[in-house]
């Protein structure tokens, strides 16, 4: 295929942190960034303004992600009207913040799959039909520290991003043969991002960045190199799973943290 349209950058949940910066960051670097996210049609259009304000191109797009269909029609207009998705970052999170077992609704645990792991499978069998006959592609998923560990209070969020993982790792296996490029990004620590983070937080927020000290919160911004690194990484050398986190901040795999180094250090003397 030869399709002389500008390629297409995707980004499902397209907010104010991660989505909306990777956005802008392609945008930057020559596609047509199509933001895609559920509410807040002003947040949308300032994003997409401040990328055209830039000289970028740029769509957006209010869906409901879990309705059915509507994944779907998405990736067949933007095919049709607007060009080639060339890289996509499926950025949905369904965090319901902490919540004992016996607290947390079937409609809430159901919400969580359908909004990480069912979405992204319907994602899938949507979009990738056309990257494969075009034999090239990048699908960028956000991920997030539950992928790997399961914590107290976190059932939903665990059960649903742990599944997304293994359903990265299925896409990866069948489909980088082909020529697609699967990465799945853990993303190991806080965001400043104002409409998740942020919304759980609310006036707290800012006492909280404050508290983490200089740059102990991931940078979106910063994050968004990351994500246009993956999308272009050679062939040779892919990365399928990468973990990103602030630089005081302790690895989820690290039972051993600096604190308590530097306290056995201390004794020893």
């Amino acid at each position: 295929m030869n399709d002389k349209r500008k390629p297409v950058c995707l980004v499902l949940g397209a907010g104010a942190g991660i989505g909306g910066n990777t956005a802008k960051r392609f945008a930057k670097g020559g596609y047509h960034a199509v933001l895609a996210r559920r509410s807040d049609q002003e947040g949308l259009d300032r994003t997409v303004s401040e990328i055209e304000a830039e000289g970028g191109n740029a769509t957006g797009v209010l869906i409901d992600a879990v309705e059915d269909g509507t994944i779907e029609e998405l990736v067949k207009s933007i095919e049709r009207d607007i060009g080639p998705i060339e890289v996509c970052l499926f950025n949905l999170g369904a965090q319901i913040g902490n919540r004992p077992f016996f607290d947390t609704p079937h409609k809430a645990f159901e919400l969580g799959w359908r909004m990480t792991s069912f979405a992204l499978f319907r994602l899938a069998q949507a979009m990738l039909p056309a990257m494969i006959e075009r034999g090239h592609g990048a699908l960028l998923v956000t991920s997030a520290t539950s992928a790997m560990r399961g914590n107290a209070g976190q059932h939903s969020h665990a059960a649903a991003i742990g599944g997304r993982r293994m359903l990265c790792q299925t896409l990866n296996a069948e489909f980088a043969p082909q020529g697609i490029h699967i990465s799945h990004i853990v993303v190991d620590g806080p965001v400043d991002a104002p409409d998740t983070l942020g919304r759980l937080l609310g006036d707290k927020f800012e006492a909280y960045k404050a508290s983490k000290g200089e740059d102990g919160v991931l940078d979106p911004a910063a994050l968004a190199e990351t994500y246009w690194h993956l999308a272009h990484q050679h062939r040779s050398c892919w990365s399928f799973e990468v973990d990103v986190r602030p630089w005081t901040d302790t690895p989820w795999w690290n039972d051993n943290p600096p604190s308590a180094i530097n306290s056995a250090s201390r004794k020893r003397e």
